[in-house]
């Protein structure tokens, strides 16, 4: 039960727009197209083995690393910080 001037299903509803707002950011991520044989940032080959298990894939690992903590760096915590509330 929700309290406050929340209606009864306000915290169900913030976990599935939670939930969709992550799957449309991995969705939108995934590569798409034929895979590079190059990286498009530095110019390193991409192995064969890469490439086919990562269909569309333009970076090689190194650089798809640097990019994806990039990338999770940015998330929103809709729970504010309750996490460091609790300590």
């Amino acid at each position: 039960m929700a309290g406050g001037w929340a209606s009864d299903g306000a915290v169900q509803e913030q976990i599935e727009s939670t939930v969709d707002d992550a799957v449309r950011k991995a969705r939108s991520r995934l590569p798409q197209g034929e895979s590079l044989t190059h990286c498009e940032e530095c110019e390193a080959p991409i192995p064969e083995g890469r490439r086919q298990a990562v269909p569309g894939v333009r970076l090689c690992i190194n650089c798809q690393a640097a990019e994806d903590k990039t990338q999770n760096s940015s998330g929103m915590n809709r729970r504010a910080s309750k996490d460091s509330l609790l300590r």
